[in-house]
């Protein structure tokens, strides 16, 4: 072969490579994906952008969500930091997720450890304790108000207890405790069954090596236990809060906002007044500031969790 044709060989085999992109040049988008997004991303604009967006508008309008508005400025949010009766249900809300969330987490914590166990029937008790949670609440609700107005009165004038002896609900200051329970009974096996999944993560071993060195079960659980399922306990403690935050049907069903404006909540309290009350402006100018309320504390508390995992 002659360097001639070798020549013209090399550049015929070179013009059957493919020519290379370069590192730096984004790849293609396939069409057969933005047409299965485009869908979803307009649904998701028309349903809930457009609505908030709208709602946002009106917050500075005096519209009471039927006739004419004018345009008010930011009389409604100043009217709002004055309102007695949104403080009061802020005051509720904030007191029962506390209260709600702690308990549940607690009470999870400690299922998920009797059912992580050795325990005879494990798998039978754990889709008894799931059965709450996919229950209706409004329907529990119901039930827990027919104990909580004829059972307990008579378990409380058996025993000569006072408090007990009427109806929580009718009770001013003990009615936000009825709501805890009905909140608490039905949320604890949902967060069960995230720590269930975190302990399963959890080596035997380390438990094995800990019994030789002469640890016990207090120690194993403080020292082991909960710093490895440290993101189940902060993703529970996140989820609890905020949801426990929006609470709304368990007081429907209990009190109606009751006695007087005592569980008021401030999801309750902008259905109600918002919807029925003339306030549709003013109780949507409240929901927006519930909102970044919520959205700053989910932050904080994911800030602080992911802190915690990194010690």
């Amino acid at each position: 072969m002659t360097p001639r044709t070798t020549v013209l060989a090399r550049s015929q085999d070179a013009s059957t490579v493919p020519a290379r992109r370069p590192a730096n040049r984004p790849k293609p988008i396939d069409r057969a994906f933005v047409w299965m997004i485009l869908p979803a991303a307009v649904v998701f604009t028309v349903l809930l952008t457009i609505p908030l967006l709208t709602g946002f508008f009106y917050t500075f309008t005096n519209y009471q969500g039927y006739g004419d508005w004018h345009f008010v400025g930011l009389t409604n949010y100043k009217n709002l930091f004055a309102d007695d009766i949104i403080w009061g249900s802020y005051f509720f809300t904030f007191k029962y997720a506390i209260v709600a969330s702690l308990l549940t987490n607690v009470i999870a914590l400690g299922l998920a450890l009797i059912l992580n166990s050795r325990l005879k029937a494990r798998s039978f008790f754990r889709g008894i304790f799931f059965v709450p949670y996919v229950l209706p609440v409004l329907v529990v609700s119901y039930i827990f108000s027919y104990l909580f107005t004829n059972n307990l009165p008579q378990i409380g004038q058996a025993l000569g207890w006072q408090w007990l002896s009427t109806s929580l609900l009718a009770n001013e200051d003990l009615a936000w405790l009825a709501i805890v329970v009905v909140g608490v009974w039905q949320a604890v096996a949902y967060n069960t069954i995230i720590y269930l999944a975190g302990l399963q993560t959890v080596p035997e071993e380390i438990y094995e090596a800990s019994a030789l060195d002469g640890a016990g079960p207090a120690r194993r659980l403080w020292s082991m236990t909960l710093p490895l399922i440290i993101p189940y306990l902060g993703i529970n403690m996140v989820l609890s809060f905020k949801g426990f935050l929006g609470v709304f049907d368990q007081i429907v069903a209990l009190t109606s906002g009751g006695p007087g404006t005592a569980t008021q909540s401030i999801s309750y309290l902008i259905f109600k007044n918002g919807f029925q009350g003339g306030e549709y402006a003013y109780q949507t100018a409240n929901g927006i500031i519930y909102f970044l309320i919520v959205v700053l504390l989910s932050f904080a508390q994911l800030r602080f969790t992911q802190s915690q995992e990194r010690v």
